[in-house]
């Protein structure tokens, strides 16, 4: 399962935004920082249309989307790498996720205290990025000072000991080294230290319910600073969101439309947080059930079809494919088959997103 870390400085509205995307979550959302105390996990259905129309073509008794946990974790603040607050056990359970929600404040009100005394969406961001480079940075030095002990002469401890070397530099400035341009070997050298500032990351500019259909300056400020560090920013109200999880999906539309806006921001979220993590979606459908697969971008016949059971892959022979607009089209798979749409894919076939796939495998 892929986990996504929603972080942030105290009262940013990290819980009420879990809340809203995970409704039975039990995140405490109260007024005072550290309110969460254990990092709450929940995991959250991706949202896809096509489901819903394959179901209702093969009649399925059951639909099946694909999922994301997230993970909330509770407020850092100045100093947590040097245990301040609840300093390193917060920055233990960051190290676990493989994606990055970090909630910025883009609002003001007076009745929720701003643990900096005012809002700065670009100093916010900057604090909680200095923690984690700087945690980053001890784990750094720690294994260069190790490596370098060992003094050992094969080819692939010293290119491990240049890239921490490159990496020492950037986190001594206070920078994610993400911002590096790093070759795939290289990430895979690195990849047990579980760096922080190497995961990927999405701004999620929380604003007032007013600034929701009309960008704040705040707002900007974070789009400016994401600009500038390829990151991707996703606007929504926290607040906003955890109303829309009390009423009907008409009555939803309803109050968003007189919001000025079309979609709630969670949506946004999720799909953002999917695409970020690099993954596409295969769909599989029948009477029993109608069900979305997660799978990487690149990933082969043989190995999509392992996602759903390792016989599948072992056993492969081949997949009857067809896209989903094509399936839609035809309405049904037979007259599908007669217009010569259904493929026959082999071993090296790439699944493309939205493909509707039907394994043929020996066991």
């Amino acid at each position: 399962m892929l986990k996504a870390g929603i972080v942030g400085l105290p009262n940013v509205g990290k819980s009420t935004l879990f809340n809203a995307l995970v409704a039975n979550a039990k995140a405490d959302a109260a007024n005072f920082p550290f309110c969460t105390i254990e990092p709450n996990v929940g995991l959250v259905s991706v949202p896809d249309e096509r489901l819903k129309v394959l179901a209702e073509l093969s009649k399925s008794e059951k639909i099946l989307p694909t999922r994301v946990e997230f993970v909330d974790i509770a407020g850092l603040v100045k100093g947590a790498a040097q245990g301040e607050g609840l300093g390193n056990k917060f920055l233990a359970n960051i190290r676990e996720v493989d994606a990055i929600v970090h909630v910025v404040r883009c609002f003001d009100d007076d009745d929720i205290i701003h643990v900096s005394g005012s809002v700065s969406p670009t100093r916010d961001i900057e604090t909680i990025d200095l923690e984690l480079a700087l945690a980053d940075l001890s784990q750094v030095e720690k294994r260069l000072t190790r490596l370098k002990k060992q003094k050992s002469n094969q080819k692939e401890e010293q290119e491990e000991i240049s890239i921490l070397e490159k990496f020492t530099i950037q986190l001594n400035k206070g920078m994610p080294v993400r911002y590096l341009q790093l070759t795939e070997e290289e990430r895979v050298l690195i990849k047990p230290l579980e760096l922080l500032t190497l995961k990927p990351v999405i701004y999620a500019a929380n604003v007032s319910e007013d600034d929701l259909s009309s960008e704040n300056d705040w707002v900007q400020e974070v789009r400016n600073f994401a600009s500038n560090s390829h990151a991707k920013v996703i606007v929504v109200s926290a607040q906003v969101e955890s109303e829309l999880i009390e009423i009907s999906d008409e009555e939803k539309l309803e109050f968003l439309n007189a919001l000025g806006v079309s979609e709630g921001g969670l949506k946004l979220l999720i799909k953002a947080v999917y695409d970020l993590l690099g993954l596409r979606t295969y769909l599989t459908t029948g009477p029993k059930e109608t069900r979305a697969w997660t799978i990487y971008a690149g990933m082969k016949a043989p190995q999509a079809a392992g996602v759903i059971h390792s016989d599948f892959e072992r056993g492969f022979i081949r997949a009857e494919t067809i896209s989903y607009k094509d399936l839609v089209f035809c309405k049904n798979i037979t007259l599908a088959k007669e217009k010569g749409l259904v493929r026959s894919e082999g071993k090296d076939y790439v699944v493309q997103e939205g493909d509707v796939i039907l394994f043929r495998f020996n066991v």
